[in-house]
C-alpha cells in the first residue's frame, strides 16, 4: 500500500484548490520532483520539468538554482540580489501548466504557465497571476563535472528574453550550437 505523500511539491500546489492535484502524476513529494534536481542529483528531463523545477527555487529562494538553470551565456548578467528579493517577497500560491510544446525547434522547447501568487489590493490577498511563454533551449555540456557524468551529455536552459545582450544575427549562438543566432536562439530573444 503507498502512503499519502507527506509534503507535496511547490510545482504541484494548483492554485484553486486548498488540497494538491489528486491524480497520481501530479501529486508528488518535493523529494520525488523537484529536491533531486535542486540538489544536482540529476537533470531536468523535459523542459516542463526544468520550468517546475525553477518555479519551486523561486517559492524556496533557491537563486544560485535559478541562475544556474539559466543560459550560461546569460548567467554573468542576471541580477542575483533582485531576484532574490522578487522571490522572497512573492507569496506564491501555485503553479497551472497550461500548454508545453517540447520541440518548436530541434533544441528548443516552449512552456506556457501561469505562476499564481498573493498580492494585496487595498489591505486584502487578492490571488494575480503572471502569465509566461518561456523558451528553452537544450545544448551538449561542454565538460562534465563528475566522473559519474557522460561527455556530451545535454541538459535543458531558461533562455531568458529580459537579459540585455549586444547580438547580431550572423553571429555564432550563444547556446554553442554551432548555429547563426537568426537560426537558433535569436527569435526567442
Amino acid at each position: 500500500m503507498v502512503s499519502k505523500v507527506s509534503k507535496t511539491c511547490p510545482c504541484r500546489i494548483t492554485p484553486n484548490a486548498t488540497v494538491p492535484a489528486t491524480s497520481n502524476s501530479d501529486e508528488l513529494a518535493y523529494s520525488e520532483c523537484c529536491q533531486p534536481l535542486h540538489q544536482g542529483e540529476k537533470r531536468a528531463d523535459s523542459s516542463e520539468a526544468l520550468m517546475r523545477s525553477r518555479y519551486s527555487a523561486f517559492v524556496m529562494v533557491l537563486t544560485d538554482y535559478i541562475i544556474k538553470t539559466t543560459l550560461p551565456a546569460q548567467q554573468a548578467l542576471l541580477d542575483k540580489p533582485a531576484i532574490e528579493a522578487w522571490a522572497e517577497q512573492t507569496r506564491w500560491a501555485g503553479l497551472e501548466i497550461i500548454n508545453h510544446s517540447p520541440k518548436v525547434s530541434k533544441c528548443h522547447a516552449q512552456v506556457e504557465f501561469k505562476a499564481y501568487y498573493y498580492g494585496d489590493q487595498l489591505g486584502s490577498p487578492k490571488l494575480s497571476a503572471h502569465h509566461e511563454l518561456s523558451t528553452f533551449v537544450k545544448i551538449k555540456d561542454h565538460k562534465s563535472s563528475s566522473k559519474n557524468e557522460t561527455t556530451g551529455a545535454e541538459s535543458w536552459y531558461f533562455l531568458d528574453p529580459t537579459v540585455s545582450m549586444t547580438l547580431t544575427q550572423k553571429q555564432p549562438c550563444i547556446c554553442g550550437s554551432g548555429e547563426k543566432v537568426k537560426r537558433c536562439c535569436g527569435p526567442f530573444l
